[in-house]
């Protein structure tokens, strides 16, 4: 089992990252942005409802809005969609007509931003059960798409999953690879939410969006954190 600081610290640009998770009575969501360019940095996390928006901070810097503003997280009956992108909405219209997470992500594809292809990355919460998705290209092959799902069933308090865009920096940025790594979770939510927050790279981080949900209660927590304030 990995300690997310140490991941994080030692890995100046994983992109966007979702943990999912378990500790103790509630059920745990991470999501963070980071950001290489002047239009990926310029965004801030902000309240949606019961989920989150990404927004640009200073408008008038904002030059391609098309994979840079949508909603990370939304809510519907008892499942939480967190992505990287507007793959969140599919998923959410997918389950408001009694389908699945699966057949909505079949649909859609990784980024269209070459040489990168950025993989679109996509989780779902009910209770304490998880499930992570990867929808990436075949080595960088922009005619052939590779889509990995993975299902979490009983977690055990103190574990969970963290999934994550990018390998590590490059030109071109190379994908993430393998399975979601297994990490801890451990502390209240400001604990959790600093040790993310303090070991992702300064000068790439963006923003993080922290929840704690009591499976039991229903209750949640929730912490937002924006570099541009």
């Amino acid at each position: 089992m990995l300690k997310i600081y140490e991941e994080l610290k030692n890995n100046s640009y994983p992109g966007r990252g979702i943990i999912i998770g378990r500790n103790d009575e509630c059920a745990v969501i991470a999501y963070f942005i980071m950001g290489r360019s002047e239009n990926s940095r310029n965004r801030i996390f902000e309240v949606d409802g019961q989920g989150i928006q990404t927004k640009a901070f200073d408008e008038a810097k904002l030059t391609d809005p098309s994979l840079i503003i949508y909603s990370p997280v939304r809510v519907i009956g008892g499942s939480t969609i967190v992505t990287n992108g507007d793959q969140t909405d599919t998923v959410f219209d997918f389950l408001s007509k009694n389908q699945t997470f699966e057949e909505a992500l079949r649909t859609r594809t990784f980024e269209p931003d070459s040489p990168n292809f950025t993989p679109r990355i996509s989780g779902i919460l009910n209770g304490f059960d998880y499930k992570l998705s990867i929808l990436k290209s075949a080595e960088g092959d922009e005619g052939a798409v590779r889509r990995y799902f993975y299902e979490y069933s009983a977690p055990k308090a103190g574990e969970g999953h963290f999934i994550h865009t990018y390998k590590c920096d490059g030109t071109p940025i190379p994908s993430f690879e393998g399975e979601p790594k297994l990490v801890e979770i451990s502390g209240n939510i400001d604990e959790f939410t600093n040790s993310i927050w303090q070991n992702l790279n300064e000068d790439n981080k963006v923003s993080l969006f922290t929840r704690y949900i009591n499976v039991k209660t229903g209750e949640c927590e929730t912490r937002i954190i924006n570099k541009n304030v």
